[in-house]
């Protein structure tokens, strides 16, 4: 019933405000590009920056030394590097790179300062993940060397934090609130929208917080914005493709989503409850019900398609009489009565009580908590659920099996939030052996994995060159140009 009246209300929202289209826009005369985005920015200092929307444009504004490749292998971004020894490693810049948005060049004793004050830096999010890191020594402009306390054959990997120019950390520059980068986009702005432009041409690129996903729609149709990436109901997708003066553009998806088992739970921590939930749920119906084109279901955190991915996971298909002999086999009295925790999105309120319909013939009584955000987040930090949906976003290296699975990574000094605990496990992490490691977290279920979320933009026929990246990044905003 509640879809019934999502879907009433959205057309009803489409049928009122839908009448003036872009092609009845007022026309622009600098034609910045107008991005319309769910939630906008928190930080732009990439030594603090965690949430998606920060993440994806620090990409833009800054340069880090290292990126990753298509199957998402580290790449040298601003330097090339060498293993001197398992304890070293020398990094040396590019020649030709950019200098930074206030026109100081780029060195290595910018790379220093950057990676020194993240060690400083008791807040950071990212702190931890340089802790190894024993000294930097700066050997002439263009070279830098690492040495490391421990030996870390991924150690390359990790330095992905865009690089910040010295004189301006020495002078505790506010980088959250006016970043100074050397990336392809310079900061410009940032009361109402996030103004950027681009080095190459001059292109205003403005991001404009629209939470509402009917209200973002509505601006486009309109012409009060060109573009919208993600974070749209299949209803509004549809409603778009409909549109001639509207280009709805799809890709595969690679960020993860899942559903998160607390395993000291009396009840979950019994394996065949856990499998009981996997076959309690029909994924692909909802893939072809709700869920963006190019979604598909997912065996594990990576895609088959990354280096350390695992394509021959096969899915938990959807049996209600399977599941409900395994809760009997478990000794659990039906209907078993579980409690899933989500966020008020109302996308994400929709997943929940599809699960809960689809849930019920299997015996199980799925009752819903809807959080905001922060209360939600706080309770899976803390570990205060039974179920709760989530979604894994830009994961590019086989670490996170052991941040979020290894018996040594329960919070807080890793993702371990339903403290799985697996002594096979842990000797396959400890050995890197992905393969049998994702079959063996596939067979225990500390997670039950759903999909690899297909990703979308739609834009106006005046856009060009832009195209969804399967981690949701923006990274087309160096390209997309605007041609009336």
């Amino acid at each position: 019933m509640k879809i019934l009246y999502f879907i009433i209300g959205l057309s009803v929202l489409l049928l009122c405000g839908c009448n003036q289209t872009h092609t009845n826009a007022p026309t622009r005369v600098s034609a910045p590009i107008q991005f319309a985005v769910t939630q906008a920015p928190l930080n732009l200092d990439p030594r603090y920056a965690s949430d998606a929307a920060s993440e994806r444009v620090n990409r833009l504004i800054y340069q880090p030394l290292v990126d990753f490749d298509a199957q998402s292998k580290p790449a040298p971004r601003l330097a090339s590097w060498v293993e001197v020894n398992p304890h070293q490693y020398r990094f040396t810049l590019h020649k030709a790179r950019a200098p930074f948005h206030h026109g100081k060049p780029l060195t290595a004793r910018d790379v220093k300062a950057t990676y020194d004050s993240l060690a400083q830096l008791k807040s950071s999010p990212h702190t931890a993940e340089f802790s190894n890191i024993k000294s930097i020594e700066v050997e002439n402009e263009n070279t830098v060397l690492f040495q490391l306390k421990q030996a870390d054959k991924h150690f390359p990997a990790k330095l992905i934090i865009g690089i910040l120019p010295q004189d301006l950390i020495e002078k505790n520059h506010d980088f959250s609130h006016h970043p100074i980068g050397s990336g392809v986009l310079q900061f410009v702005s940032w009361q109402n929208k996030l103004v950027l432009k681009r080095m190459t041409d001059g292109q205003v690129i403005a991001l404009i917080e629209v939470k509402d996903p009917t209200v973002r729609v509505l601006k486009l149709l309109r012409g009060e914005v060109d573009l919208l990436q993600g974070d749209l109901p299949p209803e509004l997708i549809k409603h778009l493709q409909t549109k001639p003066e509207i280009t709805v553009s799809t890709s595969q998806g690679a960020n993860f989503s899942y559903l998160g088992l607390n395993l000291q739970d009396s009840l979950l921590k019994n394996l065949k409850v856990r499998q009981a939930v996997a076959y309690a749920i029909d994924r692909q119906a909802i893939i072809a019900q709700v869920m963006v084109e190019n979604t598909r279901l997912a065996g594990a955190i990576l895609p088959p398609e990354h280096y350390a991915g695992n394509a021959n996971l096969t899915p938990y298909e959807y049996s209600p009489a399977k599941a409900r002999q395994l809760l009997i086999e478990a000794g659990v009295k039906l209907p078993l009565k579980l409690v899933y925790k989500t966020s008020t999105d109302a996308q994400r309120v929709r997943f929940a009580t599809i699960l809960q319909a689809q849930m019920q013939p299997a015996g199980i009584d799925l009752e819903i908590h809807s959080l905001d955000w922060g209360t939600f987040f706080e309770d899976v930090k803390q570990g205060e659920f039974q179920l709760f949906g989530l979604i894994w976003v830009g994961i590019k290296t086989p670490e996170i099996y052991t941040k979020a699975f290894s018996s040594q990574n329960f919070p807080p000094h890793g993702f371990n939030r339903g403290r799985f605990a697996d002594t096979k496990l842990d000797s396959l992490l400890a050995k890197e052996d992905w393969a049998f490691a994702t079959a063996r977290i596939h067979e225990q279920l500390p997670y039950i994995p759903l999909w690899y979320e297909g990703q979308f933009a739609a834009f106006n026929k005046n856009i060009k060159n832009y195209v969804p990246k399967p981690d949701g990044n923006w990274d087309d905003l160096a390209t997309i140009t605007y041609k009336k």
